[in-house]
């Protein structure tokens, strides 16, 4: 391996490939916002619903990589991108795609 790695991103990619990336951001995305609700009292930390967290995480990834497809940005930035969803969850990236479209259709009436 002569090629130089600068980023975690590209350790994750060189280690595991472009998919495995994705699911660790959106994996690790998910993880951040079960310890905020954790921190809350909201949550036990190894509770049953942490189970839900895996296909949320997963769809959100394929969520992410679409937009970061849409996008085209570049692998550092997709990883982002993707765990930032993540962490919004489905009802965070709701409300952020229902602001930037009441924004983009009140832009375009004027």
């Amino acid at each position: 391996m002569s090629e130089k790695i600068s980023t975690l991103a590209e350790v994750l990619t060189a280690w595991f490939g472009g998919a495995g990336t994705t699911i660790i951001g959106a994996i690790l995305g998910r993880a951040m916002w079960h310890g905020q609700e954790v921190r809350r009292a909201r949550r036990r930390p190894l509770g049953p619903e942490l189970l839900w967290e895996l296909p949320i995480a997963i769809g959100m990834a394929m969520v992410g990589e679409g937009l970061a497809g849409w996008l085209n940005v570049g692998q550092p930035v997709s990883t982002g991108l993707i765990a930032a969803l993540a962490y919004m969850g489905p009802r965070g990236a709701e409300v952020l795609f229902i602001k930037w479209w009441i924004g983009a259709r009140g832009a375009n009436s004027k």
